[in-house]
């Protein structure tokens, strides 16, 4: 098992254009195993373009993860404004390389997206919506006190239809 890493020794860092090599080496296919697969570089280039306006546009907001002290770049975590279940709620998604995975770096990025998110005081619950056949994703939602609703299915990307779990976390 890879050594864990303690929380202090990660930070995320607001979405910067120098994020889209990030974005290319989450698109390798073992990331996306549990997404669709791997997005086209034109798909690429217009998800780097909506992860840096979002901020802006008051709808979410997406990160990088640092590892520190080396200022490594090792992942993304980001939540915006979704509507489930009739409810208006963030949603909430995570991505850590392979060479980083297994040593709690999603579950303290996570952590600190929720709690930025909890100070906007717009919505009472982050969902996350895990492929029901990713147990590391599985595994973030229980460490951090998330309440398992359901299974469901989802669509995500557009048009592909996955077996998730539906986890909700009240954030205010």
């Amino acid at each position: 098992m890879a050594e864990r890493i303690n929380a202090e020794k990660v930070q995320i860092k607001e979405w910067a254009e120098e994020n889209l090599t990030l974005l290319k080496l989450i698109n390798a296919p073992e990331m996306m195993e549990h997404l669709g697969g791997p997005e086209s570089e034109e798909q690429i280039i217009a998800r780097h373009k909506r992860y840096l306006a979002i901020g802006g546009r008051g709808t979410g907001r997406m990160f990088s993860i640092v590892l520190l002290p080396g200022l490594e770049v090792v992942g993304s975590v980001g939540y915006w404004d979704s509507v489930w279940q009739d409810e208006s709620v963030y949603e909430i998604g995570w991505s850590v390389l392979p060479a980083f995975q297994g040593r709690g770096l999603a579950t303290a990025a996570v952590a600190e997206a929720i709690v930025i998110a909890s100070k906007e005081h717009k919505h009472s619950s982050i969902h996350a919506f895990p492929s029901i056949s990713n147990p590391a994703s599985n595994a973030v939602c229980r460490k951090l006190n998330f309440s398992l609703i359901r299974e469901c299915e989802f669509e995500y990307p557009p048009g592909n239809r996955m077996n998730c779990n539906d986890w909700s976390l009240e954030i205010t």
